[in-house]
């Protein structure tokens, strides 16, 4: 069993449409409330999971919509204890808002020795003892002072993710493998990635960043002081009868951006983020391509859902869900990607999963909004 780390919180930003997932993931039950592998956990249950190791069983907290905050209750019992573990945001500020009101709490409630690591909801992690080690490595780079980030092995030239350039080592002992950072790059072209690789000395980036909360509220006021201000207003009242007064009153001005955007480019760029390696396998689940990888496939390709209601036919490679109760059927389509539900129907390939998207804006704008 692994020990958890003192002082260590976990924060799961839980978020998001998951609109490529569509008509799986709905803005009403997004894709981080969903089993979509078939473990019998919902993704944010297998996040929790994870992280709870490395916290002790009261050092996760999930920040979300307040639209799901019940539904994530449900699915994580003993987040709305007291003091709650479960922040519900009013209204979508993007990452840096989520992220820093935790810090922000988390600030509060602890002190400023308080170290925090920010984890999606939504992605699929397997290698536990080699996440466990990238985490722990992070958090002692965190407690030097610097913006960690897990870099992520890239198994292709991906178009699809972000890059971490690594520098040289960051020279601290319990930390071995952590470098420094160069640079963050946002998603290139295919030749772009290519070269990256062929140098050795970029990684996806996932997203993760570990931090001392104060550092990360030090950074935010020198980059953005309304915001990282705005902050510590709402988690100054957060634990008292004022919180919802000062939630409507501060929240809607909340600058929205990114935690990348916010903190981590300019960071890195005066020299103050770190990375260490992530040797475990890592998906954000994005479109269906990527979830078809990661469902159990048959010897004709891959089913998530009931297997006795999928029939294919010359049809190799392609991924079905058969999820409203009707037997599904595929006859001459290779890498076909078919999605049953009990109101929408998608037939799709597995070339054009990322274009799923581009049905979601349809929808909207045609205003189907009982289909979003």
């Amino acid at each position: 069993m692994s020990t958890p780390i003192p002082g260590f919180h976990a924060v799961v930003p839980a978020g998001g449409a998951g609109t490529r997932l569509w008509p799986l993931s709905r803005a009403g039950h997004p894709k981080f409330l969903l089993d979509l592998t078939g473990s019998g956990r919902t993704m944010l249950q297998a996040t929790v999971d994870r992280l709870e190791p490395l916290t002790g069983p009261d050092g996760v907290l999930v920040v979300t919509g307040a639209r799901h905050a019940a539904a994530v209750a449900d699915q994580v019992p003993g987040l709305d204890g007291v003091p709650s573990r479960l922040l519900a945001e009013p209204s979508p500020r993007d990452s840096m808002a989520a992220i820093g009101l935790a810090a922000a709490v988390l600030l509060e409630r602890h002190g400023d020795d308080v170290v925090l690591g920010s984890f999606a909801a939504d992605h699929v992690i397997s290698g536990t003892d080699a996440f466990e080690q990238a985490v722990r490595e992070a958090v002692v780079a965190a407690r030097a002072g610097f913006v960690a980030t897990i870099g992520i092995t890239a198994t292709g030239p991906s178009t699809a993710f972000g890059y971490i350039h690594a520098g040289p080592s960051l020279g601290v002992d319990e930390a071995p493998s952590a470098r420094h950072v160069a640079g963050f790059t946002e998603k290139p072209d295919a030749e772009t990635a290519a070269e990256y690789l062929a140098t050795g000395e970029y990684r996806w980036n996932a997203g993760m960043f570990i931090v001392r909360a104060a550092v990360l509220l030090d950074h935010l006021a020198a980059q953005l002081p309304a915001l990282a201000a705005g902050l510590r207003e709402i988690a100054a009242a957060w634990d008292t009868a004022r919180r919802d007064a000062v939630l409507d009153r501060v929240w809607p001005g909340l600058t929205k951006i990114a935690i990348d955007h916010a903190i981590a480019e300019p960071v890195a760029a005066a020299g103050g983020v770190a990375v260490v390696p992530g040797e475990f396998d890592w998906d954000d689940v994005g479109d269906f391509a990527s979830l078809a990888a990661l469902v159990p496939a048959g010897p004709d390709g891959p089913t998530l859902g009931d297997a006795s209601a999928a029939l294919r036919i010359d049809a190799p490679g392609s991924f079905l869900v058969p999820g409203a109760g009707r037997t599904v059927t595929v006859i001459g389509l290779p890498g076909a990607v078919v999605v049953d539900t009990a109101d929408a129907l998608l037939v799709t390939t597995v070339e054009h999963a990322q274009a799923v998207k581009g049905a979601v804006d349809a929808w909207r704008a045609a205003g189907r909004d009982d289909l979003l």
